[in-house]
């Protein structure tokens, strides 16, 4: 039986990069002694070709199936979608390829995805979801690296965002600017993105001479709750009276961009009168509000890079446990700034 007219054999490869068939082998499979310099030389020999290893046969020799599990708790949505794109980019990159696998908080569902990935003999599983909120772990078989959503055993592998970093960077931001009554509004005041942000929003401030003015005000994820939140703020004050906050700080955008259009219906001008930061630099809102948001980014393809990086490490022999916190970064709009 002949090759097809145009399909690249690992022979031609060999041949043009000058080596044995054995040594293409290796270079691509990652597996043997060959010096650096060998091996790109022959992944350049098979991109100029085009050449497509078999992955039947590469499975089998590595006793790998070469693909990972991607399991979400829900559709792939708000903050679960960016952590995967940056997880599959990382596989890529190691020439994994990615399974998907939504349970939209069905736990019936969950197991379903989870015994089929496991008899697909996966290599290993990275688990996400929608909250921050610790999750029951999996057990299965195979590595696996909880990203954003982190597992409930210390012993498991988690990376999650650094929301203690993202408001330190928050009251270092404002109380630069000489804001120094703060309030705070959260979301639901059962959930940890609300009260360890509220948490640590008041010790940051507390060591650059700010203060949180009044209690930390919790309600739903909504602009809603955003604007209903401000009028508590403010009390009953009226114009020409001295504000009780020169600042608020909102734990997500969506409450950030209620507020600031409950700020403006008052007259109260922002940033001149109170600033306004959010939390998630979610576009939708950010970008859209009036003006636009100061906000934290939790860098989430960042963390599920991170997540895939762990978990092909411990599929390579090198496993790692514990909670590994990933890096925000302040982005700085008009809502503290102004047009400056």
């Amino acid at each position: 039986m002949t090759d097809a007219p145009g399909v690249v054999r690992i022979t031609d490869v060999a041949a043009l990069a000058g080596v044995s068939p054995s040594t293409v082998s290796k270079a691509l499979n990652d597996t043997g002694s060959l010096r650096p310099a060998t091996r790109a030389k022959v992944r350049e020999a098979a991109e100029r070709l085009g050449f497509v290893p078999d992955a039947t046969a590469r499975s089998l020799s590595a006793r790998r199936s070469f693909t990972v599990g991607l399991l979400s708790t829900d559709s792939a949505g708000r903050f679960s979608l960016p952590v995967v794109l940056g997880a599959e980019n990382a596989l890529v990159g190691g020439q994994i390829s990615a399974l998907l696998a939504t349970a939209r908080h069905d736990a019936v569902r969950e197991q379903h995805h989870v015994r089929s990935l496991v008899a697909r003999r996966v290599d290993g599983i990275i688990v996400t979801g929608r909250t921050t909120e610790p999750r029951r772990p999996i057990r299965v078989p195979m590595p696996v690296v909880y990203a954003f959503a982190p597992s409930q055993d210390p012993q498991d592998a988690s990376v999650v965002p650094d929301d203690d970093a993202g408001m330190t960077a928050v009251a270092e931001h404002l109380t630069s600017l000489g804001r120094r009554r703060v309030a705070y509004v959260g979301g639901r005041g059962d959930q940890a993105a609300s009260t360890q942000r509220h948490d640590s929003l008041r010790t940051a401030l507390r060591g650059h001479d700010g203060t949180l003015v009044g209690d930390p005000l919790y309600g739903e994820w909504s602009e809603r709750w955003g604007r209903l939140a401000v009028d508590l703020v403010l009390g009953d004050h009226r114009a020409g009276d001295p504000l009780p906050v020169d600042a608020i700080a909102f734990a997500s955008d969506q409450l950030a961009r209620g507020g600031c259009d409950r700020l403006r219906d008052r007259g109260i001008r922002v940033p001149e009168d109170v600033a306004v930061t959010g939390y998630d630099d979610w576009d939708v809102m950010t970008l859209a509000s009036r003006p636009p948001l100061t906000t934290v980014d939790p860098q989430l393809e960042r963390l599920g890079q991170r997540s895939a990086e762990l978990l092909l490490a411990a599929i390579d022999g090198r496993p790692s446990s514990g909670v590994e916190l990933s890096p925000p970064r302040l982005v700085v709009r008009a809502s503290t700034m102004g047009d400056a």
